[in-house]
């Protein structure tokens, strides 16, 4: 019936539907209906399927886990919250080792590893450490990825672990002899959102990030995937398509070195736009950054307390944020379809055009020396920036909206007595080799303002 219908209706095209809105506009531009982005996207008053004539086609994951993020220093106290948080809904397991005396193969021993996707994080690179873990998992069912990133430790903190040398050497080490294990190289992005990169950058520096990897290591990624850690704001919309983007430029990058297109994504809310005043308001943030992260195609989810930036971690915010990916999954029927955003013109135009940007920044950054290159001479750190201070600029004059801090404020609101720690930029005075990319909030400032006069 629906097929008999539409021969009733002639096709559109894109040139019918301009030419309609310019009748409409009575003489003004068309031009002016056109949006410029700080990324230098545009983005147009109406989108066709003439937009998709070009759309490569990447593989994006099936399913996605809901993955809770736990700090591990005393062993009986971390195996007590891992069965928490997977008996309240968590399907997987992030784990930040914090230093080398934690014994792990104890907290593994007590983990269904067939059932529970872990990905376990060291705050310190030890290749014997690190590979008597391996030892454990060897002939085990598991789903474990360790991720090792002293490029991004690099960009953090302007130190590497050890030296250039040593990382290199170590983490050279601990691939040859740990093929077993599917993943062992993160690639941290969050860095660079945090700290106020526009998204063709913090797409660039991505891949450049990866480069620099895949340079070094490329018979060993052979058989090994990479995991990039990223971190989303609230450019809905501009989130889904970061997303897709990078699946895309990476399987470019990887076509290159004849190595498999696949990666994993592990997703979690930018700090950036989170605020101490009127905090609630930090659940919707959350929420559409984590929708953004399914539909944009990620593999791993990991949603961030509403009220991290002031409370130590506690029992009833971790339980919301559980409960806020466990709604959109079991009661929105998010995890219902697989590629939801293909065919939509608007997002796949956005991607598009991202992935072109961001793919002629890297091949810039290669030409001027590589990404460690750039980190070295400081260029990497002041295009980021230049970037966050333009943004800072736009949340001043209020075109940049925080709702409950720059617009729709509660000036009865107060916070001294509520901070548990402190939620700002904290200046360490300490030697490095390079300056860190610094990550810093849009509503510091202000925040500093309004508690002074509490």
């Amino acid at each position: 019936m629906t097929k008999h219908l539409m021969k009733d209706f002639e096709a559109v095209s894109a040139k019918e539907w301009r030419q309609k809105i310019q009748v409409d506009l009575k003489g003004a531009d068309y031009e002016s209906l056109i949006t410029h982005t700080p990324e230098g996207i545009d983005i147009k008053p109406f989108y066709h399927q003439e937009d998709l004539l070009d759309k490569p086609s990447v593989a994006s994951p099936q399913e996605w886990d809901i993955v809770e993020k736990l700090m591990v220093s005393d062993v009986n106290q971390s195996i007590k919250n891992i069965e928490h948080s997977l008996s309240k809904g968590s399907e997987g397991l992030w784990l930040v080792i914090a230093n080398e005396t934690v014994n792990l193969t104890e907290i593994f021993k007590e983990l269904d590893l067939s059932a529970t996707p872990v990905y376990v994080e060291f705050q310190f690179l030890n290749p014997k450490y690190i590979l008597a873990f391996a030892e454990f998992l060897k002939g085990e069912k598991h789903q474990v990825r360790i991720g090792i990133d002293p490029i991004g430790e690099l960009a953090a903190t302007g130190n590497w672990y050890h030296s250039l040398k040593n990382d290199q050497e170590a983490l050279a080490y601990i691939l040859k002899h740990t093929t077993h294990l599917s993943a062992h190289i993160s690639i941290d992005t969050s860095t660079y959102q945090n700290a106020g990169a526009n998204m063709v950058q913090q797409l660039a520096y991505a891949l450049a990030h990866a480069n620099e990897y895949l340079n070094q290591h490329t018979e060993a990624l052979k058989t090994q995937k990479l995991i990039f850690k990223v971190a989303l704001g609230s450019n809905y919309f501009f989130e889904i398509a970061k997303l897709k983007a990078l699946r895309q430029l990476y399987a470019t990058l990887a076509a290159a070195y004849e190595l498999p297109e696949e990666i994993e994504i592990l997703t979690y809310p930018s700090d950036r736009n989170k605020t101490i005043y009127d905090y609630n308001v930090n659940l919707l943030r959350t929420t559409t950054e984590c929708m953004s992260a399914i539909l944009g195609g990620s593999d791993f989810i990991c949603n961030l307390a509403y009220d991290k930036i002031f409370h130590e971690e506690n029992e009833f915010g971790s339980r919301i944020a559980r409960n806020q990916l466990l709604i959109l999954k079991n009661e929105s029927y998010f995890d219902k379809v697989s590629n939801p955003t293909d065919g939509a013109y608007y997002i796949e135009d956005i991607t598009q055009q991202l992935s072109e940007k961001a793919l002629a920044l890297f091949k810039s950054i290669e030409k001027g020396g590589g990404f460690l290159v750039q980190l070295k001479e400081g260029i990497i750190q002041r295009k980021i920036k230049e970037a966050a201070q333009k943004e800072q600029e736009e949340f001043n004059s209020g075109e940049t909206i925080l709702v409950g801090t720059n617009k729709y404020e509660n000036l009865e609101d107060k916070m001294k007595n509520d901070l548990e720690h402190s939620p700002f930029l904290e200046k360490r005075e300490r030697k490095t080799l390079l300056p860190p990319v610094i990550k810093r909030r849009l509503a510091e400032a202000i925040e500093q303002e309004r508690l002074k006069k509490e």
